[in-house]
């Protein structure tokens, strides 16, 4: 006699109470059985069918409430006001654009290939291995691709990395936390130190609300100027730790190195003020280390250079005088001489 064979039934006891529902298909079978249409099954596995709906629905309706705020985010490279970030710029898309038609006929092809040549319509898996035919193809587009991209690419470093003809030299000196700008041959330095009203707001408890501070966090209290439509040289370095000055509309980003001089160039040409910050992590301050900078036509930075040559002048006059009036050494031992005789 053969043994009888009992069946597990689907809708198991363990299931209704750990999901209080019934399994999926068993009501639908119990409905058949009894003559019934099948029920449609509106829950889903961990969210009702109508919540889901509702929540996918409502996301457009969010993307166009938020749509005003996200205006105000550039989510593409700046262009720039100086040659080289125009010239980074138009690299930026074209190379992006060369990664869009790749991918675009990639997966074009490969979601061809998927829904035409499917077992479901009889395709047959081809029987080869080896093309020496494709692997030359897929071998010599590609190089070509790459040396098509190399070729822009290598121009535009290469005149990033061109100091010559530079009409004005700073030299920029990163501290904990603040900028050093020397104009070299021209006998002017000083500080930059982030302003007064963002400092204070910045304060645990200051009552000072952030928004209201106008540049808040990237404003400075001397902010570097430089000429409009020269090509200014920066020699980058530090005093204590890496830091990294940077100016986004200049296209321009180098790390503040102690012991190294490192340099970039720009040529601005639009008049204005640029703002940038510290793109290094440098310590406790990082975030309060603005770099300012201001751009003004060649007139009005050449009547600024004199003017802060005549103020350093100013402040070292007191100075010069002190160190002329007081004896040197030599008076000194000869004066006492002829006060011994």
């Amino acid at each position: 006699m053969g043994r009888a064979v009992t069946l597990r039934d689907p809708c198991t006891t363990r299931y209704r109470s750990r999901f209080n529902a019934e399994p999926p298909g068993c009501a639908d079978e119990a409905g058949r059985v009894a003559g019934r249409s099948p029920q449609v099954d509106q829950t889903g596995v961990f969210l009702p069918m109508k919540t889901v709906m509702r929540v996918l629905a409502a996301g457009p309706a969010a993307l166009l409430v938020a749509s005003p705020a996200m205006a105000a985010w550039d989510l593409n490279l700046r262009v720039g006001v100086t040659e080289l970030s125009r010239e980074i710029y138009g690299l930026h898309m074209l190379i992006l654009w060369v990664c869009v038609a790749i991918a675009v006929a990639v997966f074009g092809v490969m979601i061809y290939s998927i829904a035409t040549f499917r077992k479901s319509k009889g395709a047959v898996a081809a029987s080869f291995d080896h093309s020496t035919t494709a692997e030359i193809v897929w071998t010599i587009i590609p190089a070509v691709v790459l040396v098509a991209m190399a070729v822009p690419a290598a121009r535009t470093l290469v005149k990033i990395y061109d100091m010559r003809g530079s009409e004005l030299t700073v030299k920029v000196t990163g501290y904990q936390w603040k900028w050093q700008y020397e104009y070299v041959d021209h006998g002017v330095s000083f500080f930059s130190t982030i302003a007064r009203s963002s400092d204070a707001a910045r304060q645990l408890r200051s009552g000072v609300a952030p928004g209201s501070v106008e540049h808040y966090l990237l404003e400075v209290d001397h902010p570097l100027v430089v000429p409009q439509g020269r090509k200014v040289r920066v020699l980058i370095t530090a005093n204590d730790v890496i830091h990294s000055w940077w100016v986004p509309d200049f296209g321009m980003k180098k790390d503040a190195i102690p012991g190294f001089i490192n340099e970039i160039w720009f040529r601005a040409d639009e008049a204005g003020v640029f703002r940038g910050q510290c793109a290094e992590l440098c310590g406790r301050d990082h975030g309060f280390m603005p770099v300012v900078v201001e751009v003004k036509p060649q007139a009005e930075f050449d009547a600024w250079l004199a003017e802060q040559q005549a103020a350093h002048q100013a402040a070292q006059a007191p100075a010069t005088k002190t160190a002329s009036s007081a004896p040197s050494d030599v008076q000194d031992a000869a004066l006492r001489v002829a006060r011994a005789e």
